[in-house]
């Protein structure tokens, strides 16, 4: 009874703000294991074992990748949590739970999705004006587009503004077809993940097929938004979440080189 009433004699000097910061935040669950490690796990494939245990998903699925270099991946955010486990600083982890418990049940819907951003990539948008920004967008994105030709046969169509310009059937499929050399989930997963965090499948699949480096596609994907930076400033929250978007874009290419990789 003591603890009861001493709990409420700190939330009575509590402000209301802090009560409201701290009720809104959901509890985050302790750490509880002292280990985690990958290894082989009964369902097949590698599983991140904490204190010799599989992790599971939120469906319940055993967490288990194709590669132990991908289990080590997700294992490895597991061993850097401290006193609690929080989502928000495992993206590897909150990817490879999609790969298995959402895109592995329906790839179709997730590769046509990335195909719905091919049809009206980013790089196909181009500004009239000022003459720099212009110049920015053809430097970063031309050679991408002679890349996606070269390489696949898909050639695009480029329009000034943002009015909607129809693509070539022709070369939405030439880019399906390269698609489907990443049909395993997590593969696909990242590549949607990639593909969402940029506005653009072509730079998403040329990250994937290792045309030009994760770096490059980013810079590419945020032409506009470093020209803007460039004239008027950065904004501090926007700062913020595109730290956040690009942990993520690490994520998904870290995980995608692993899963792809036999292990040693």
């Amino acid at each position: 009874m003591r603890d009861i009433l001493n709990d409420a004699e700190k939330a009575n000097r509590e402000s209301p703000e802090a009560l409201a910061q701290k009720h809104s935040k959901p509890a985050l669950p302790k750490r509880f294991y002292k280990q985690a490690t990958a290894g082989p796990v009964e369902t097949g494939g590698f599983g991140v074992l904490l204190d010799g245990r599989p992790v599971r998903t939120p469906a319940k699925t055993i967490l288990a990748m194709p590669t132990e270099a991908g289990a080590r991946l997700v294992s490895s955010e597991f061993d850097a949590q401290t006193d609690v486990i929080d989502p928000a600083k495992m993206p590897v982890t909150r990817l490879a739970n999609t790969a298995i418990d959402g895109v592995a049940k329906d790839p179709q819907s997730v590769f046509e999705d990335i195909l719905r951003f091919a049809s009206s990539d980013l790089l196909f948008y181009r500004a009239g004006s000022p003459e720099r920004l212009i110049d920015l967008q053809a430097e970063a994105w031309d050679p991408v587009l002679d890349l996606v030709r070269d390489n696949y046969g898909a050639q695009f169509v480029l329009a000034e503004g943002i009015m909607h310009v129809e693509q070539p059937q022709a070369a939405i499929a030439a880019i399906g077809t390269a698609l489907r050399q990443h049909e395993h989930p997590v593969a696909l997963a990242s590549i949607h993940s990639m593909t969402a965090l940029m506005g653009s499948a072509l730079l998403a699949l040329s990250v994937a097929n290792r045309h030009i480096s994760a770096d490059q596609a980013w810079s590419a994907a945020h032409v506009d938004e470093d020209w803007n930076i460039s004239q008027w400033g950065e904004d501090s929250e926007a700062a913020k979440r595109r730290a956040y978007r690009h942990a993520d874009m690490s994520a998904a290419v870290a995980l995608l080189d692993a899963v792809r990789e036999r292990s040693a």
